[in-house]
C-alpha cells in the first residue's frame, strides 16, 4: 500500500528526539444554569436543555447557547422546545402544546426536517412524526452531510465553527462510560498481509455484502476541520451509506450512489492515506453508516487521541507486537499511530505502548515496512462485538461516530 498523503497528526509531537502523543488536553467547560442568560430568549435555554445531557449532549454553557442560538429562529425554538427527548410527536400533537395553528407547527418543522436536517421525521402522511436526534452523533452529522464543500452556505460554515467551539470544551468525554460501544475499527489490510490471516478488507466486504446500495458523502469531521483551519488534507469523500439509507442520501443530493467495487476503491484509497475503517454496531430498517477516519479530526477518536479519555469504540481485535531486536527506533509506527498509543525514544533508543489507546488498525505496521518489527496480532480470547440489528424510524443518516 503506497502512502498517498503525508498529512501529519496534529494530536502526535516531537520533542527532543521523542515521538509521541500531545500532553492530553483538559477539559474547559464553564457550566451554567439559564439563570445566567437573562437576555437569552426562554424559547432557546429549554432547546438548549432537551439538547441537553438527557440526549447525550453538552451541559448548559456559553459555546452551547451560541451554538443553538445559531441552530434555530427565535420561531424555530418556540416550536421545537416543545419536542422532548426520546418523543415521537405529529405536528398536531406539538401544535397543541405550543397553543399554535398546526399549519405553522407543520412548517416550521418541515424546514427542521427538511431542508436544515436537524430533527428528522418519518411515517406516512398526515401521521408524520417528528423526533429530536442527539447533537452528536447526530444534527452534527445530518446537517453537514453532503457530497461537495461548494453546497455550503454561509449558515453552515457558521455551524461548523460553532460546534468545532463548542466540542473543544471537552464536553464529549462528561458522557463517557455512559454509553456502550457504538463502532468498531478494522485493521487496513496492508498490516495483516505478511501474517497471512484473513484481510480485513474481507471482513469489511463481507460486512457489506448483506447491502444492495451504497452512498459516499464528504465526512464531516474532517470538513468541520477544515473549515476551522486545522484540516489535514487527507480525504473527504469516503463516509458511508448503505441500505435503505443510501437511497435516501442519493434522494437528497446529499450521497453519492457507488456500486461495491468503487466503494472498496474508496476505502483503500483512504487507508493509504493513513486513514482507518469503522463499522457501525447497529443497523436499523436495513440500513448502516461507515467512515474512514484519523485521530486529529474525528470526534470519536480524539477523545483518545486528544483527551486521553476512552471513546464509545469496540475493543481491537488484534494489537500490534514489536520485535525489539529488529526496531530501530526510527519512530515512524509513532508517527502513523492515530491514537497516540506508541511512543519512541529515537535517541535513547526505547519505546512503549499504551495498549488502552490502541484501535488495532494496524497503521503502525504498515510504516514499518523496513526493519518489519511490528506485527499485528489476534488479542487472546477475543470475542466479535454483536451488531445490533433493530426496527424503527431509520439509521441517521451520515452518522462519523463521535
Amino acid at each position: 500500500m503506497a502512502n498517498r498523503n503525508t498529512a501529519g497528526n496534529r494530536m502526535i509531537r516531537i520533542n527532543n528526539g521523542i515521538v509521541g502523543p500531545i500532553e492530553p488536553r483538559q477539559r474547559q467547560i464553564e457550566i451554567k444554569t439559564a439563570g445566567d442568560y437573562p437576555g437569552v430568549p426562554k424559547a432557546y435555554l429549554e432547546v438548549a436543555q432537551n439538547y441537553g445531557p438527557d440526549l447525550s449532549g453538552p451541559p448548559l454553557c456559553d459555546k452551547f447557547v451560541a451554538l443553538i442560538q445559531h441552530m434555530f429562529t427565535e420561531d424555530e425554538a418556540d416550536v421545537i422546545r416543545h419536542l422532548k427527548p426520546k418523543e415521537r410527536k405529529t405536528a398536531a400533537e406539538i401544535a397543541e402544546r405550543a397553543h399554535r395553528p398546526v399549519e405553522e407547527v407543520s412548517a416550521v418543522l418541515n424546514v427542521l426536517a427538511r431542508e436544515k436536517f436537524i430533527i428528522i421525521s418519518f411515517g406516512p402522511k398526515p401521521e408524520i412524526k417528528y423526533a429530536l436526534i442527539p447533537l452528536v452523533p447526530g444534527a452534527f452529522e445530518t446537517i453537514l452531510v453532503r457530497t461537495s464543500m461548494d453546497s455550503l452556505t454561509d449558515w453552515h460554515r457558521r455551524f461548523a465553527s460553532l460546534y468545532t467551539e463548542l466540542y473543544d470544551t471537552g464536553f464529549s468525554t462528561l458522557n463517557i462510560g455512559k454509553r456502550p460501544a457504538g463502532i468498531r475499527y478494522l485493521p487496513v489490510g496492508e498490516s495483516l498481509k505478511a501474517q497471512q490471516q484473513a484481510m480485513p478488507f474481507g471482513y469489511f466486504e463481507e460486512y457489506i455484502d448483506r447491502f444492495n446500495h451504497f452512498a459516499v458523502s464528504l465526512c464531516q469531521c474532517r470538513m468541520a476541520e477544515e473549515l476551522s483551519g486545522r484540516g489535514c488534507g487527507r480525504p473527504k469523500e469516503n463516509c458511508t451509506s448503505m441500505g435503505r439509507t443510501a437511497l435516501s442520501m442519493a434522494k437528497q443530493e446529499r450521497g453519492r450512489l457507488v456500486e461495491k467495487k468503487e466503494l472498496l476503491e474508496i476505502k483503500g484509497e483512504a487507508e493509504a492515506s493513513g486513514l482507518v475503517t469503522w463499522t457501525m454496531l447497529m443497523e436499523r430498517e436495513g440500513s448502516s453508516t461507515s467512515c474512514s477516519c484519523c485521530g486529529c479530526c474525528c470526534g470519536m477518536m480524539r477523545s483518545i487521541s486528544e483527551f486521553n479519555m476512552p471513546g464509545r469504540i469496540a475493543p481491537p481485535q488484534f494489537m500490534p507486537k514489536c520485535d525489539l531486536d529488529k526496531c530501530s527506533y526510527c519512530g515512524k509506527c509513532a508517527l502513523a499511530c492515530p491514537m497516540g498509543a506508541i511512543t519512541v525514544d529515537t535517541t535513547g533508543k526505547n519505546r512503549s505502548f499504551a495498549s488502552e489507546r490502541c484501535v488495532g488498525c494496524g497503521l503502525c505496521v504498515v510504516k514499518c515496512e523496513k526493519e518489519k518489527a511490528l506485527q499485528l496480532e489476534a488479542v487472546p480470547g477475543y470475542t466479535p462485538p454483536e451488531i445490533q440489528v433493530r426496527e424503527g424510524f431509520g439509521l441517521l443518516s451520515g452518522l462519523s461516530g463521535r
